[in-house]
C-alpha cells in the first residue's frame, strides 16, 4: 500500500531499505500469506501482484521484523479489513466526516 502523505513522517528514514529487505530477502519475492509471486498474475484474482509490507499492529513506527509481513494486495487488504472498519466507526463517533475517515486508513 502506498504511504499516505499525512503518515510519511511516522516511518523511519530507512523504510525503503527495510521494506526491500522484507519483500526481496526474507519473503524471496513472494507473498508471505498465499505465496503469490511478485509482479506476476495472482493465482486467484489474476491481477498483477505488487508486494507490500504490512505492519501487523498497524503502527508504522514499529518496524520490528516480527511486526512486518510481505503481502500481496489480497492478503494485505484481507488482514486490514477489520481494522479499517473499526477506524471508520471510531472516526464517526468522534464526528469526523467521511473524507477524513478514508484518509485515516493505513
Amino acid at each position: 500500500m502506498p504511504i499516505k502523505p499525512e503518515n510519511k513522517s511516522r516511518y523511519p528514514k530507512n523504510w525503503k531499505q527495510i521494506s526491500e529487505d522484507i519483500r526481496f530477502n526474507r519473503a524471496n519475492n513472494r507473498c508471505e500469506g498465499c505465496g503469490a509471486e511478485n509482479y506476476k498474475p495472482h493465482p486467484i484474482t489474476g491481477s498483477k501482484v505488487i508486494l507490500t509490507v504490512a505492519h501487523l499492529d498497524h503502527t508504522p513506527e514499529n518496524c520490528d521484523y516480527e511486526n512486518l509481513k510481505a503481502w500481496c494486495q489480497r492478503c494485505h487488504n484481507t488482514y486490514d479489513q477489520s481494522h479499517r472498519k473499526q477506524t471508520r466507526r471510531d472516526s464517526k463517533k468522534n464526528g469526523q466526516c467521511a473524507s477524513e475517515v478514508s484518509s485515516m486508513d493505513i
